[in-house]
């Protein structure tokens, strides 16, 4: 029998690091059909620009980009059509709190494979200031010349 990988990433949001501060995480699943699957393990998908929102107690993720599986036929899927996602009662009712809050929106950051099902990680996440992105900016440049006086 063939072993799977524990878990293999298949897009990274990684403007989400930098225009959000991750407040908390969540592993959800997700609704999908077979052909948004297909494309998936092919690897054409885009979290830029998509977000999660609350309706009738349930999560929905909006945006998410899935290109169209090229060997798939009239019934191919919608790539930007919103998809549920998979959380525990207590899980939405605890963000169903946290969103209320003021500037607190949830964003998706990574989308994986693990043990053969397609994952999501949701991070609940706040807004950053434009002078909070340059301190960030600042502090890394700032540790990057660090390490490099070290090596020397």
């Amino acid at each position: 029998m063939k072993e799977q990988s524990e878990e293999k990433n298949i897009t990274v949001n990684r403007k989400a690091r930098h225009e959000y501060s991750i407040i908390q995480t969540f592993e959800t699943g997700i609704v999908l059909v077979g052909t948004e699957v297909k494309s998936l393990r092919q690897g054409k998908a885009n979290l830029v620009d998509s977000y999660a929102k609350l309706k009738d107690s349930e999560v929905w993720l909006v945006n998410l980009h899935i290109s169209e599986y090229s060997q798939g036929n009239i019934n191919n899927h919608d790539p930007k059509r919103d998809r549920k996602l998979l959380l525990n009662k207590s899980e939405i009712r605890k963000l169903i709190g946290r969103t209320k809050e003021k500037g607190l929106t949830l964003i998706p950051l990574r989308l994986y494979f693990k043990k053969g099902k397609v994952k999501l990680e949701l991070a609940l996440a706040k807004g950053k200031k434009v002078y909070d992105k340059r301190k960030d900016i600042a502090k890394r440049d700032f540790e990057r010349d660090q390490e490099r006086k070290i090596k020397y």
